[in-house]
């Protein structure tokens, strides 16, 4: 469909826009749903379901074939027509501010994907996983990127659904003690530098000195630690090894996270993942089946292992 036409604001036009998005959770070479099946889905009759499909046919957005008593199956679809026919429009997805080489590969690696699939794709970044959330929730983003610990803990609690999890050391390497050069962990009154703006962070270090009553903590975030700790205003901190490298400018300590909570707690903070409101189920299932995980994984590798320029 080049431009505007106006075929679809029609009544059967309206109907073939909602059909294109079910038809986008549908493989070529695939037995389609019966036509009455469409119509119940749709909540239209029969012969519009017919007509929408002609629509979609003459747009050059999918080819059908009747095969006697198997059904009508999927020849042919043109993913980019359909997902501009079915008005989703481009997918916003709110990331990690990039300042990490991990944090690049990976929107590199979904920014690649996501055109691969034929579906519009732009990127906004957000630092903290509670805005970027409350974005989302808003309807100013389609998808947040955040870590599997804090995705479960937003399911829960709004109606927001797993889109994807991309697995161990996709969101962030290890997380790992930090503690200022001439400090000792020992000390009472140990000063211990949190990010509330991330869920993962705060758990991390609450779990960390769980069972010490004299912490004092000092609110921070990734690019206050440098001058906290040359100011001597904190001791210590639990923190994404990616985003402090190269960034502390001290010769402080790093030491390995304690307990197999806090151990269990940090792998499951690894992983990334992607949520979307639960009320565009259809939009987030023809995500899911369209978008290769392996694409963004194996891009992040390559632009971690320095083989690829990001570019998102």
């Amino acid at each position: 469909m080049n431009g505007f036409d106006e075929r679809f604001l029609t009544r059967n036009g309206l109907a073939a826009r909602q059909l294109a998005v079910l038809l986008l959770n549908h493989e070529p070479d695939t037995r389609l749903p019966r036509i009455r099946d469409f119509a119940e889905e749709l909540g239209c009759g029969n012969g519009t379901v017919q007509a929408a499909l002609r629509l979609l046919e003459e747009s050059g957005a999918i080819e059908t074939a009747a095969r006697g008593h198997l059904g009508t199956f999927l020849v042919r679809s043109e993913r980019s027509v359909l997902w501009r026919l079915s008005g989703l429009g481009t997918l916003l997805a709110a990331m990690p501010l990039p300042y990490s080489r991990r944090y690049e590969g990976l929107a590199t690696g979904l920014r690649t994907a996501f055109e691969e699939a034929g579906t519009p794709f732009a990127i906004t970044f957000m630092r903290g996983a509670g805005a970027r959330t409350t974005a989302l929730l808003e309807g100013k983003v389609d998808l947040v990127v955040l870590s599997r610990f804090a995705a479960d803990r937003l399911i829960e609690e709004h109606p927001v659904e797993l889109v994807a999890d991309l697995g161990p050391a996709t969101y962030v390497g290890a997380h790992g003690l930090l503690l200022r050069e001439g400090a000792s962990l020992d000390a009472p009154g140990l000063r211990v530098a949190v990010d509330h703006t991330s869920e993962d962070q705060r758990m991390l270090a609450e779990r960390a000195f769980a069972g010490r009553t004299d912490i004092e903590w000092v609110e921070s975030s990734y690019m206050q630690l440098r001058d906290l700790f040359a100011r001597n205003l904190a001791d210590a901190t639990v923190w994404n090894l990616d985003e402090v490298q190269g960034r502390t400018g001290m010769g402080g300590e790093v030491l390995p996270l304690g307990d197999e909570v806090t151990r269990d707690l940090s792998l499951r903070n690894s992983s990334a993942a992607i949520i979307g409101r639960t009320e565009g189920a259809k939009a987030l299932s023809a995500v899911r089946d369209a978008v290769d995980l392996s694409t963004v994984t194996s891009l992040q590798a390559e632009v971690l292992r320095g083989e690829r320029v990001p570019s998102y």
